[in-house]
């Protein structure tokens, strides 16, 4: 089963007025594997008419404690073609299944704290369920993800993103699906419909195992809005399990 940490905060990151973190979009899924330990690459890009592309190359260690325990610390980076890559934020994410195939939908709680390296960004807390069930071949997955900003920047109420994921078990090591992300505004006011975010697209997953360890990866391409900026985004992530 996919283990994907995930999720997202401020995906362009080119305006002051937008969220200060970034680590993201990868769906966060529910997961079963004590003991597993994992090196995580990941890679997404966002380009847009109006702002030109933007890239976030990450890397993190992530541990499986116990059968309902997930938890990885991970170094995010941004860059562009007119600045090279530097480190953005460190994150770590710690998430909490609290069901175990006892009832139809399998539920997780996912937190994420998002440390940006400039002291005066503040931060953010993201938190939420995760929900995952099984219909025949295909996995099914949506979540809900409150963000929360504290330090200096804490002056706006919690936001509201969401995040879905259809995936179909094609082939032993191959699958397909979609998956989709997006931006509401305020949890309690959600914002305008011409000033949301709805992005999704298709993705595609493989495994190869490599003796006693395996690597997993996945692809994804979406289309839509960013924070009502109308682009693309690229997103690709493998992890080497051992």
């Amino acid at each position: 089963m996919n283990r994907s940490p995930a999720l997202f905060l401020a995906p362009l990151a080119l305006s002051c007025t937008m969220a200060i973190a970034d680590p993201g979009y990868y769906v966060v899924t529910v997961y079963d594997d004590p003991g597993a330990r994992s090196v995580d690459f990941r890679y997404w890009v966002v380009r847009s008419r109006d702002y030109g592309g933007t890239a976030w190359p990450e890397i993190g260690l992530a541990w499986n404690p116990t059968a309902r325990w997930y938890t990885e610390i991970l170094a995010s980076y941004v860059g562009n073609h007119d600045a090279p890559n530097h480190l953005s934020t460190l994150n770590w994410q710690n998430d909490y299944l609290l069901t175990q195939g006892q009832y139809p939908i399998d539920v997780a709680v996912h937190t994420l704290l998002v440390r940006p390296q400039n002291p005066a960004a503040g931060g953010a807390l993201e938190f939420g369920p995760a929900l995952q069930t099984d219909v025949g071949r295909t996995q099914l997955n949506f979540n809900l993800v409150f963000e929360r900003s504290f330090g200096s920047t804490a002056t706006d109420p919690t936001q509201l993103k969401y995040q879905w994921q259809i995936r179909h078990r094609w082939r032993p090591g191959l699958h397909f699906g979609a998956q989709g992300f997006g931006e509401l505004g305020y949890w309690n006011h959600w914002a305008p419909r011409e000033e949301q975010s709805h992005r999704a697209g298709p993705a595609v997953f493989g495994q190869l195992a490599l003796g006693a360890q395996s690597l997993s990866w996945q692809a994804a391409y979406l289309g839509g809005s960013t924070y009502a900026t109308h682009g693309s985004m690229f997103t690709a992530r493998v992890k080497l399990d051992f």
